[in-house]
């Protein structure tokens, strides 16, 4: 997860870097931070907490000033989640600053981290990000470039453990590099604005920012833009190198309004709702979503199947990762404050309710009993726009242990059961291969166990 947006050539760089931010909050929760240059200094804020909130009593012209600038929000995966973690990270080196933003997660990190620190090294975080930077910094090559290609073919590692799923904004002074791993795990677009230049995780970046998209950055490629423009270099153009995007960054993670890989989320999400209904229809009067990341699933759901289609589930957007439960307790807390039932829509109906995913089912169980006590349905069909996760992810996903998802040693049946509805389909492999066109290109150990051929 986590979210990277980088803007170069924009006298308020800093100011929209942040607003780029606010249209990948979705992609990470935790911390926020952005570094900024005026092209003599670099400048930071990062903290705990959301953009909004970090950002809110900050007067970008003199606390982040220039006209460059990198930011990230974060989603905890290695690394814990304390403000020494939050990114970017800056480190001086040679009276020279640099700043990295990391999207993903290097795999074998601990490997390197303890041949960092058995060379002397000194690391302020547990993350796997500061582990690159140190890399780069260690290199002996003169220009920043050269600098990062050569931390970046390091992370290669031994031959028994993958090497790493990144996306990458990294700048000094002066400039800004961007880069996207040889296998391509996560997105990473160029667009202009104003004149200037964005490097961002997700395109719904350029909405908000009336910025114009030129391309995604090629897998294995390197772009540097500083003040002659541009420029890319292809790190691994001469190997073949097998493309494995994450295929739940269209089910689940990105905007809805977002251009993943050439398509648009919501028209992908519909897509799957459509073939699920064709898979595992149900009588039905009602179909909602388990908002959000269900909403464009249930919707091409509802067009294929005929049946209509409402929100049932008022979700609490201002409701974060954690809260503080009452004392004395209040039944089913943690669920109601996220969603709530609308019984006006839900009582006395035969409801079909869809999402993308079911991890340890708890989730799916609280929200089903409330849809059933609470909004008074008289019979709940779940559908999940996705197969069964059954393996963890380990490029970038906070996934549970394997034996904590709820898919990996239990049937279809015995999940039904478990979270109480009258029915329970997920999409199939082959109906997700239909809607991706070929599961060619993309990452699937999540539900197939079968691991990517890293680079």
């Amino acid at each position: 997860m986590c979210g990277v947006c980088g803007v170069y050539g924009h006298a308020d760089a800093s100011n929209l870097v942040y607003l780029g931010l606010y249209a990948l909050q979705h992609r990470g929760q935790e911390s926020a931070g952005i570094v900024s240059s005026d092209g003599e200094n670099l400048e930071r804020i990062a903290k705990m907490g959301w953009v909004q909130h970090v950002f809110e009593k900050t007067n970008f012209q003199q606390e982040l000033p220039g006209n460059l600038a990198i930011g990230h929000v974060r989603y905890s995966t290695a690394g814990s989640s304390t403000i020494e973690n939050a990114q970017p990270i800056v480190i001086q080196h040679k009276g020279k600053k640099i700043a990295i933003a990391h999207n993903g997660n290097i795999v074998n990190a601990d490997v390197i981290r303890n041949e960092l620190e058995e060379s002397g090294s000194i690391l302020q975080t547990n993350s796997d990000t500061e582990v690159l930077l140190h890399l780069i910094v260690k290199s002996k090559e003169k220009r920043l470039e050269d600098k990062v290609i050569d931390g970046l073919t390091q992370l290669r590692g031994d031959y028994t453990k993958p090497k790493g799923a990144a996306t990458l904004l990294i700048m000094d002074e002066n400039q800004i590099i961007g880069y996207r791993d040889p296998n391509g795990f996560r997105p990473l677009s160029i667009g202009t604005v104003n004149g200037g230049f964005i490097l961002t995780s997700e395109t719904c970046v350029f909405n908000l920012l009336n910025g114009n998209f030129i391309k995604d950055i090629d897998p294995g490629q390197l772009v540097v833009i500083d003040k002659e423009g541009p420029r890319d270099i292809n790190i691994n153009s001469a190997a073949k190198i097998e493309q494995t995007k994450c295929i739940f960054e269209y089910d689940y993670f990105a905007r809805p309004d977002s251009i993943l890989w050439g398509k648009n989320v919501a028209s992908f999400r519909k897509e799957l709702g459509r073939e699920l209904a064709r898979e595992a229809p149900a009588k039905a009067d009602i179909v909602i979503p388990v908002p959000d990341s269900g909403i464009y699933a249930a919707l091409g759901f509802s067009m294929e199947s005929g049946i209509e289609y409402d929100q049932g589930l008022m979700r609490n957007h201002y409701v974060g990762r954690t809260f503080i439960e009452p004392k004395n307790g209040i039944r089913d807390f943690g669920a109601k404050v996220k969603l709530s039932p609308i019984r006006d829509i839900l009582e006395g109906r035969r409801v079909v309710v869809v999402d993308d995913s079911i991890v340890r089912g708890n989730t799916s169980r609280k929200v089903i009993g409330i849809m059933r006590e609470y909004g008074g349905a008289s019979k709940v069909h779940v559908r999940i726009s996705f197969p069964p996760t059954q393996w963890p992810c380990f490029y970038g996903i906070d996934t549970p242990t394997r034996k904590e998802l709820i898919a990996s040693s239990n049937s279809i049946e015995e999940i039904r059961q478990y979270i109480g509805a009258d029915s329970l389909s997920y999409l199939s492999e082959k109906g997700l291969e239909k809607v991706a066109k070929g599961f060619n290109g993309f990452c699937t150990e999540c539900f197939t166990g079968i691991k990517p051929n890293l680079f």
